[in-house]
């Protein structure tokens, strides 16, 4: 899940995670490998950490280990990113896309045992462990998904969109709000929110995704996107060459083989439109959570303005 926005906290995160590298990776090759992929995430200007960061103040928290805990959030986020590139085979400028799938997927083993041995020098209770490994486990399940091709409808891209993305955004809120005096209700507010801020962050990922094939496509993979599976479901004649892709009796070239007149097939279906209602609603539906949100009221701002502010603004201009 890659997000938008302008983090505040990179310097301090980085150097954070650069400790945690040298601990962990002792072999020099590796560990300057994984510092270049900290450097390309700190190069997108993620909010991942700031929302950790913003959770944490907005429920009156008041740790001064809150920036290790946002640092644990955008390492578990970039080993999320290096996972889906490497599954997806795309976001080619990526440094870990350069080396080898056996340098990367080391990397990834050994900054997984980095981040569970930081929960133990951060004395993270049993029970925060726990949860910790069933948010992880819950955005893998929605990953499986993913990759598989299972969805075949759109409430099913909604639940594993849920799964897969809405729970990063779980982990990044948990990271921060379990140091801080949050209620039962108050927890499961935030888990909804954050549900909501995936979908709205992923629906509008699949919207770019689909009219810039010529970059990376959810079409090469025959991914069920929410847009595409509003094309795979329109009965109508000018819909069959996609139809026919995706079950297999034309190839990608087929299919595209006109790009303008596929472009234009797209842009007269219906299928943005469509997408476009839905994202509005999960946005009405975090506005309805975020409003009923017991919290403090300068950090509750900043945390909607990281998270789905903008594309509320947008909605409303």
């Amino acid at each position: 899940m890659h997000n938008q926005g302008g983090g505040r906290v990179e310097g301090n995160i980085q150097q954070y995670l650069y400790r945690v590298v040298d601990e962990y990776i002792l072999v020099e090759n590796l560990n300057k490998l994984f510092k270049s992929f900290i450097i390309s995430k700190v190069k997108e200007n993620t909010t991942w950490g700031d929302i950790t960061l913003y959770t944490h103040y907005m429920f009156g928290g008041t740790s001064p280990d809150i920036q290790r805990y946002a640092a644990m959030t955008e390492l578990i986020v970039l080993i999320s990113d290096i996972v889906d590139d490497i599954q997806d085979q795309d976001q080619e400028d990526k440094p870990w896309m350069h080396c080898s799938r056996a340098e990367a997927l080391n990397s990834i083993f050994v900054m997984l045992m980095g981040f569970v041995g930081e929960l133990g020098h951060m004395q993270f209770q049993e029970e925060y462990v726990v949860e910790v490994t069933k948010i992880i486990t819950r955005s893998l399940k929605g990953q499986y998904k993913d990759v598989t091709n299972t969805v075949t409808s759109a409430d099913e891209y909604l639940k594993m969109t849920q799964e897969r993305s809405g729970s990063l955004f779980r982990l990044a809120c948990f990271m921060g709000y379990m140091l801080a005096d949050c209620s039962k209700e108050s927890i499961e507010q935030v888990n909804d929110l954050a549900d909501c801020i995936g979908l709205i962050h992923q629906i509008e990922n699949d919207m770019i995704d689909l009219v810039r094939y010529d970059v990376k496509n959810d079409l090469f993979s025959k991914k069920r996107t929410l847009p595409i599976l509003y094309l795979l479901a329109v009965k109508d004649e000018a819909f069959l060459p996609f139809q026919d892709y995706y079950e297999g009796k034309i190839t990608v070239n087929d299919l595209l083989g006109e790009k303008e007149e596929f472009m234009q097939m797209v842009r007269e279906s219906g299928c943005m439109e469509y997408s476009r209602v839905v994202q509005s609603i999960c946005l009405q539906k975090a506005e309805e959570i975020y409003e009923r949100l017991p919290a403090l009221s300068r950090w509750k701002l900043k945390f909607k303005e990281a998270t789905y502010g903008g594309f509320l603004s947008r909605e409303r201009a």
